[in-house]
């Protein structure tokens, strides 16, 4: 199997000499000798943790939306959950155990993941698929922290804005600049010298594609979000664009391609007008967190003489809330909603 590196190298020539950033990181995440193809991933015992693994009441609080989007659209009999990026399948198994919890039916689900490995590891009874359905749904999509790992063009202010490309020289992969046609409509004019923006043209049409697949329901996006690309340019890039490995932050960008990921800050003002933006923490308040925290915390002073294992989990909720509601920290993301107004008659 080819490196990224070499994968790289080879598409670096097949392209003229530079290969554009967000082609870069196409095939340093996503190809054969890419990242997340060769065993990046979320977890305690991968490279990175997201709000699902921190424990089963995200996907629980998840489940409690779910239901509430299946009541808004009159209980159709055709709903259901597409989950995208689902990575390891820990969202779905948590989602799945609530359903069997609470003793409602299961909805069906289709997780959503473009690495084989992972897929392996996704639990029974969801259909575990590498790409978006092609074809109309009732119901939801889910995409928890996707948006900051699609691929995206990076700018560079350098007297003016240009584009970074990549290439070969020396055996390493450096930076080259090219002039930028066609500056978008967001793009601060100025900015100070070397600021660096992403141009996230991926997730902008991901975003469009999930809309237009959906016939009734919501499209429920969930990530580290920052509302103007202008206050990216203000920052220093390495605040926003980060390598992430072993649960530690990576090197440079550029630096072993394959065996770290790269993700970078979803500037808002790039993609379509969501309908709903609230912060994660309050996403979780509204759809009943604390009043599941206070539920596990009388189980647990219930049974706390003669502790059980389910009481023991239902204590876990305390330590999960404060990890899914610090404002510094998972509850300081923003959840984006894109809806339908109802079933269509």
């Amino acid at each position: 199997m080819p490196s990224a590196a070499d994968e790289i190298a080879a598409a670096v020539v097949e392209a003229g000499g530079a290969l554009r950033f967000d082609r870069f990181l196409d095939l340093a995440l996503y190809g054969e000798g890419g990242f997340y193809a060769t065993g990046g991933r979320a977890g305690r015992r991968g490279d990175f943790l997201t709000s699902p693994e921190v424990g089963p009441l995200f996907g629980t609080v998840l489940g409690a939306w779910i239901a509430a989007e299946h009541r808004r659209l009159g209980e159709p009999a055709d709903f259901e959950v597409i989950e995208v990026g689902a990575g390891p399948g820990t969202l779905a198994r948590s989602i799945q155990q609530h359903w069997r919890a609470a003793g409602v039916a299961d909805h069906p689900y289709t997780a959503v993941e473009t690495s084989a490995a992972q897929r392996t590891t996704h639990p029974e009874g969801i259909a575990s698929v590498s790409a978006m359905p092609d074809r109309p749904v009732v119901g939801v999509v889910i995409a928890n922290e996707l948006l900051d790992n699609l691929p995206f063009r990076l700018l560079v202010f350098d007297g003016g804005w240009r584009e970074a490309h990549v290439t070969v020289a020396g055996g390493r992969l450096v930076e080259v600049l090219a002039p930028l046609t066609g500056a978008p409509a967001w793009l601060p004019p100025t900015a100070p010298h070397g600021a660096r923006v992403p141009w996230q043209e991926a997730a902008a049409d991901w975003v469009t594609s999930a809309r237009r697949m959906l016939t009734a329901g919501t499209v429920l996006c969930i990530d580290y979000v920052t509302p103007r690309t202008a206050e990216l340019a203000s920052m220093p890039w390495r605040e926003w664009l980060r390598t992430y490995r072993g649960h530690e932050r990576g090197g440079h960008y550029l630096t072993d391609p394959g065996g770290q990921d790269v993700t970078g800050q979803v500037a808002l003002d790039q993609l379509p007008e969501p309908d709903v933006v609230r912060t994660q923490a309050q996403f979780l308040q509204r759809w009943g967190i604390d009043d599941l925290v206070d539920e596990g915390r009388r189980a647990w002073e219930a049974a706390a003489a003669a502790p059980t294992v389910a009481a023991m989990r239902m204590r876990s909720r305390v330590r999960e809330a404060e990890a899914l509601l610090d404002p510094a920290g998972l509850g300081g993301f923003l959840t984006l909603e894109w809806s339908t107004p109802d079933r269509p008659s």
